[in-house]
């Protein structure tokens, strides 16, 4: 979870570090409220137990002095008097705790060992949409890339059996010229979704040669010094009117491909998100076992029949209601009233066929991320007007929006929800405002941890950096529970 004391030198990187020793904190105080145990933040004396402690979560290496003195300086003395408090907590009641602070036990999970039978490199792997997806069918994840700071903590934080060295924060440009010290292992699998922003369907100029489009015909270069069995790469439905033209890069590095646009929904996710999906097979692979890729998608379509369908109130049960702060400035402070960045679940294993889909079964103690965003007065009022599934262009905000041509302007700004449907695609965008997807029954836009559920992440995923940046690493992801079912497939070709 942590980096050493002594390496952290950049101020992003003091800043995760900060958040990380906010999150441990906050994970004891909510262990010792649901033991109904008392959390004293004045227990900070550090003795060798605590020292050892902070060995093994690796802040402090050997120098114990120097280290304890460069913490206390980089830090606010109350952030380390509450995490000294907290540490000494672990280790006093290390018992009752058992396995409740697994999420963090960060030492523990890399120790074991992962018994997976196939490798897969992830490449703009974001916040880990594709790779959480994956690992849930027996893929062992041995490289990952992105180039945004945010989502590769976040991926490191929720995949802690990968080590670091292998999940790296570069251009992929950079990186190709390095995979053969990079992979150790034989590669079976290379997935990834190369950023298109040229092919939006926002942006009317879609041309292949954009050099925001460039990025995919890096990814091709990577997949051909890998040589994997199976590429899988997603991307915007806009892409598709040059879908055959990528196709054929495919084919000029030995590769057979097609593709197919794919909607979440049909796979039980709880929205309406279409993506284009490529699978290229070697064709040596191809020739010897006869294999259509036509097939192949047919078989994933066919198994999304007999899935349970949901709707947006199945990711939005069991999780506490909210209220939109009316102060500016104060989405990052945790408040009763307006969410907290880690809480109790509500959800304790209940009925809910779409959280036991998320969460695989388990039972999970915390939630993350759910913070209300701030309403200004009149977009509260908005909010408590709309009705479910109706927009800007409703005469019951007609008041408010006086002009003449309010259906142009206003229409896709926003957009209240309707809980008996599947919700619209969760995009990047909603880090702009967040008024496309206003809630369906409470006056404020969604939470990046609602956010999260309706793109299917369970609900221990852990999404790093500030508020905004949150949404932004949620609505470029896959829905993990998406890439499982393709995942699911895939495999079946690799026996």
């Amino acid at each position: 979870m942590f980096e050493p004391i002594s390496k952290i030198k950049s101020s992003k990187e003091k800043k995760f570090f900060i958040e990380k020793l906010n999150i441990y904190s906050r994970f004891i105080e909510l262990i010792a409220k649901s033991l109904k145990i008392e959390f004293k933040k004045k227990n900070f004396e550090i003795n060798k137990n605590t020292f050892l402690k902070l060995k093994e979560l690796n802040i402090l290496n050997s120098n114990f002095d120097k280290e304890n003195d460069q913490l206390k300086s980089m830090i606010k003395q109350d952030l380390y008097f509450k995490f000294v408090s907290a540490v000494n907590f672990n280790i006093q009641y290390k018992e009752p705790i058992g396995n409740l602070l697994d999420k963090l036990n960060l030492l523990k999970v890399t120790k074991t060992k992962v018994n997976k039978r196939f490798n897969i490199v992830d490449f703009f792997c974001g916040a880990g949409g594709l790779s959480c997806g994956f690992s849930q069918e027996d893929f062992k994840i041995v490289l990952a890339n992105d180039h945004d700071e945010e989502c590769i903590e976040t991926y490191k934080f929720n995949h802690p059996e990968i080590s670091k060295n292998k999940i790296i924060l570069e251009d992929i440009k950079k990186i190709i010229s390095k995979l053969d010290k990079l992979l150790v292992d034989k590669v079976d699998v290379v997935v990834g979704g190369p950023p298109c922003q040229g092919f939006s369907n926002v942006n009317q100029q879609r041309v292949i040669d954009d050099p925001r489009n460039k990025l995919y015909k890096y990814f091709i270069q990577a997949v051909k010094k890998i040589n994997p069995k199976i590429v899988v790469m997603e991307n915007v439905k806009g892409m598709y009117p040059y879908a055959d033209q990528i196709k054929k890069d495919f084919e000029d590095i030995s590769y057979i491909a097609n593709y197919e646009v794919l909607v979440s929904d049909q796979f039980g996710v709880a929205q309406k998100r279409p993506r284009l999906i490529f699978i290229a097979i070697r064709k040596d692979i191809v020739n010897k076992k006869k294999i259509i890729i036509k097939d192949i998608f047919n078989e994933i379509k066919t198994n999304s029949k007999s899935i349970k369908k949901h709707i947006l109130r199945d990711a939005l049960e069991y999780i506490k209601p909210l209220k939109s702060p009316r102060i500016k400035n104060m989405t990052e402070i945790d408040d009763e009233k307006t969410g907290k960045k880690i809480d109790l679940n509500a959800y304790k294993g209940n009925e809910n066929s779409y959280l036991k889909l998320i969460n695989q079964n388990r039972k999970i103690n915390f939630t993350f991320n759910h913070k209300a965003r701030y309403a200004s007065d009149v977009n509260y009022e908005i909010f408590s007007k709309l009705g479910q599934g109706e927009d800007g262009t409703s005469e019951k905000v007609q008041h408010v929006f006086p002009y003449k041509h309010r259906n142009h302007i206003f229409k896709d700004k926003y957009f209240r929800l309707n809980e008996n449907k599947p919700s619209r695609t969760i995009t990047a965008h909603l880090r702009m405002d967040c008024l496309s997807h206003i809630h369906p029954t409470q006056a404020r836009t969604i939470t990046p941890r609602e956010a999260a559920r309706i793109q299917s992440f369970p609900d221990d995923y852990f999404f790093l950096g500030p508020y905004l940046k949150t949404y932004m690493q949620i609505g470029n992801a896959v829905p993990p529970i998406m890439a499982k079912h393709i995942a699911k497939v895939i495999k079946k070709y690799l026996k």
